[in-house]
């Protein structure tokens, strides 16, 4: 018997009946001490009552209604980059479409860059915090870092957003409009009725921001070394506002978290660059010939499925650098069917290629490229067009296929990545020693650039064709990318330093789910608090726990892959997706959306206790022995009589032998008649169907274990169970997490076996995100690390030491390069100053 478990008996008739009834299907619920109802109700209620109520337009299976709809803009876009002045000057054509039920008396265009502006609502909610200052610790004084006093100075020097030139009707004529903050209404001369379009010309120009300085989405990055330039334009054009039936026109101002909400539609845009310069871009390239060499061509023309063709080579890219152009050219492209438009221009670029191969009749081929400078080899020629085509591959295999005619990765700032339809601007360079020039890359640099090009490739599916509201929900894409990212990255290498940390994210979500200063994954996008982990790490990791431990990979692919083909180039919201998951699946799963999407409680739980139990045979003959037994396992002697017989001590009856009588010599386990005949009576007693269940378990010899769960946390969970048993082996089980619907507290789980359980172990695969891994274990396991050992060191100020240090001449001092603060004084107070007369 192990001796970490209370073992008693059976004695009562009506729990042994019990037990022997539920020892036939080895399983069952009895619940513990109750929490409180409304904490009960609150965990399992049904998201009904939460999510908007179906309609024509969304119906109740999670799918697009019979009457949904959607608008649709197309744009004809002319753009010039001026690379003296640093600046975009551009016009472009919309065709509005209304799809909607609505008469639309005047329309909303977003103006992204006035983010920027000096008095914009972006700008003045700042905090200190946010714009890059800190309190000290000690609460002695402030500090600004060098990062933040960069970025002021910049946009003091640089007047930015939006300058609107001209908006004008098709006719010409000038439209009325107002520019509220990153918002332009514009007035229609007349309801634009349903069924209606309606053509509407926009004139503008704006100053590209210095990226690395302002920080943003887009912008130029400047090479010192060669006085070089990468120019990444995004949310550059005015684009239509999205007007929906769940919102109306979505115009929340764009304050720089929350991303955006767009309407699908056909781009023709020519772009004018420095006629050195090659350009990435959104859509299909019109006109090779008048912008391609030759030789370029014909690279283009031999790029295979097998391995990456160079169209500019490093040599040339280099050599392309070390003179500027006069010229411009034009670079024609159109893209069908999306919802945004983003382009990158250099003559620093190096340009590879190769072609993605995929069971589509409607895109069979789509080209895979990179564009990058010199500065990011040897990594970026190896990496990145591989992994392009490695995220095309493995996120069709959970969605569909890839739509488009092209996906681009292009290299544009240090570290970070950003997405647009068919291209992607990504961070993550090699490093130059400084003394020797010798070029390296950390695993750490390896593997995050590898992950940014997935991620932000992989954005193509979700909110790109998927096209869910980023400015209300920034999970809808943040989250299932990522989730999906994750899953990716395991199809690249088992090792990947998956999303950004361990190999289980599961692991590493914890921390901030048991963290203080929470929102819901279902808050507004800018008002999220701890963005990272709030949009992309929880959701991911509920999906990953969704998919392994609660529906199972069969149900979760099928559902998953449901709702990516349902909402395909439509845009779903986060009812729709709930609804699908249930709907294509079969799965109640409102308990798991409520807790993890509505709520800010975490995994934890616990074994408090597991009691062993064998059925009682109630015959005297063979349990009164027992019944001793266990008693004095339970009770064992008192100190007091070990340390007295020890000293030779006898008592009063050992020494006069006439006093003893009976119950000296017999103890209450002694067996009698009258036990005997009780036990006769109990067995005529039974029914027959009662005898052979008895009979059953006595002959079957099982053990029953009471084990007592706790839920810690708070957030309904399945129990991963591993039963070890006596024998050396062990028993995988998963409970469901139903087993709480009646206490979400405490509940009490009955198992019957046939071998003796030694331990169990809650979560051993680490599949729920349990926060707490010392209450996974019944006993209790010893934890077991390793010390080190540090040396105490003292540090104390040596004026006299120091007055002896002579000045360098080099005018940085020792120290400065790890310098992040710059170093701040108190203001003087203004003396008075008296003139004389």
């Amino acid at each position: 018997m192990s001796t970490v478990f209370k073992t008693i008996r059976y004695g009562a008739y009506a729990t042994i009946v019990a037990a022997l009834a539920l020892s036939l299907g080895h399983q069952a619920f009895a619940d513990g001490p109750a929490g409180s109802k409304k904490d009960q109700a609150a965990k399992f209620r049904q998201l009904g009552t939460v999510l908007p109520t179906p309609n024509v337009y969304r119906n109740a299976a999670g799918a697009p209604g019979a009457s949904y709809w959607q608008q649709r803009a197309d744009y004809k876009i002319k753009v010039e980059l001026d690379e003296d002045k640093k600046q975009i000057n551009a016009s472009e054509t919309i065709t509005y479409f209304n799809n909607s039920p609505d008469k639309l008396n005047y329309l909303w265009v977003q103006l992204d860059q006035n983010r920027f502006k000096d008095g914009s609502t972006a700008r003045l909610s700042e905090t200190a915090s946010t714009a890059g200052t800190r309190r000290d610790r000690s609460g002695s004084g402030d500090s600004i870092s060098y990062n933040a006093l960069r970025r002021i100075q910049a946009l003091a020097d640089v007047e930015h957003g939006h300058q609107i030139l001209a908006v004008k009707d098709a006719r010409g004529g000038a439209l009325h409009y107002v520019i509220n903050d990153t918002m332009m209404r514009i007035d229609l001369p007349r309801p634009l009725a349903s069924g209606a379009k309606t053509v509407f010309s926009i004139d503008w120009k704006f100053n590209i921001i210095d990226e690395a300085a302002i920080g943003g989405r887009g912008g130029y990055e400047h090479f010192p070394e060669n006085d070089t330039y990468i120019y990444f334009l995004a949310q550059w054009f005015p684009r239509m506002a999205a007007y929906t039936d769940y919102t109306g026109w979505q115009h929340k101002q764009f304050l720089g978290r929350g991303e955006f909400t767009l309407e699908f539609g056909d781009y023709d845009v020519s772009i004018t660059v420095p006629s050195d310069h090659i350009v990435s871009s959104t859509g299909a390239l019109q006109n090779s010939r008048q912008v391609l060499s030759a030789e370029q061509r014909r690279r283009v023309a031999s790029t295979t499925a097998k391995e990456t063709v160079f169209i500019v080579t490093p040599e040339e890219a280099l050599e392309n650098e070390k003179s500027k152009a006069s010229g411009m050219k034009t670079w024609h492209y159109k893209a069908k069917n999306v919802r945004d438009f983003a382009f990158a221009s250099s003559r620093k670029f190096i340009w590879d290629a190769m072609l993605h191969e995929q069971d589509s009749t409607e895109m069979p081929i789509v080209t895979a490229m990179s564009f990058y400078p010199n500065e990011a080899e040897p990594i970026w020629s190896k990496y990145s067009t591989q992994a392009v085509v490695h995220t095309m591959d493995s996120y069709s295999r959970f969605t569909f296929d890839y739509p488009y005619p092209t996906a681009q990765s292009v290299n544009t700032w240090e570290r970070g990545g950003m997405e647009y339809p068919m291209i992607s601007f990504n961070g993550y360079r090699p490093s130059t020693d400084e003394e020797t020039g010798e070029v390296t890359y950390s695993r750490s640099i390896k593997h995050s650039l590898i992950g940014v090009i997935i991620h932000e490739v992989g954005h193509n599916y979700f909110p790109m064709i998927v096209n869910s509201d980023e400015r209300q929900w920034t999970w809808m894409d943040e989250g299932l990318n990522s989730f999906v990212e994750y899953l990716a990255e395991y199809d690249w290498q088992e090792e990947f330093n998956i999303l950004g940390g361990s190999a289980n994210p599961l692991d590493t979500i914890t921390n901030y789910m048991k963290s203080s200063g929470q929102v819901p994954i279902m808050t507004q996008s800018d008002s999220i608090l701890k963005f990272g982990p709030n949009a992309y790490s929880k959701p991911a990791s509920s999906l990953i726990v969704l998919r392994e431990t609660v529906m199972g990979r069969e149900l979760f692919d099928h559902a998953f892959k449901e709702y990516a083909t349902r909402w395909k180039f439509k845009r779903p919201t986060p009812s729709d997706f709930f609804r699908t998951m249930e709907d294509a699946s079969g799965v109640d799963l409102d308990w798991f959306f409520r807790g993890w999407y509505f709520g800010t409680d975490y995994v934890d739980m616990a074994i408090n206790d597991i009691r062993e139990y064998t059925i009682s045979t109630q015959n005297p003959d063979m349990e009164l022995d027992k019944d001793r037994d266990e008693y004095w396992r339970d009770h064992p002697e008192s100190i007091t009589q070990i340390r007295n017989r020890a000293e030779g001590r006898t008592t009063r009856v050992e020494r006069i032998e006439s006093i003893n009588d009976l119950y000296n010599e017999n103890d209450k386990y002694t067996i009698t008649n009258k036990d005997r005949n009780k036990h006769q009576e109990f067995l005529e007693g039974l029914k027959a169907w009662e005898r052979t269940a008895y009979d059953r378990a006595l002959g079957e010899g099982q053990h029953i274990y009471f084990v007592d769960f706790e839920n810690v946390g708070g957030l309904v969970s399945p129990l991963p169970l591993t039963l070890h048993y006596a024998d050396g082996t062990s028993e995988d089980m998963m409970i469901p997490a139903e087993i709480w619907r009646r206490s979400t507290g405490f509940v009490t789980k009955l198992l019957v076996r046939d071998k003796q359980i030694t331990s169990i172990d809650i979560d051993n695969l680490h599949q729920i995100a349990d926060a707490n891994f010392a209450n996974n274990s019944f006993p209790a396991k010893i934890f077991q690390s390793r010390l080190e050992i540090y040396k105490g060191k003292r540090t104390s100020k040596n004026l006299m030491a120091d007055m002896l240090v002579e000045l360098k001449s080099d005018d940085k001092e020792e120290g400065d390069e790890g310098a992040t603060d710059v170093p701040l004084e108190p203001a003087k107070e203004p003396t008075e100053t008296t003139v004389e007369p």
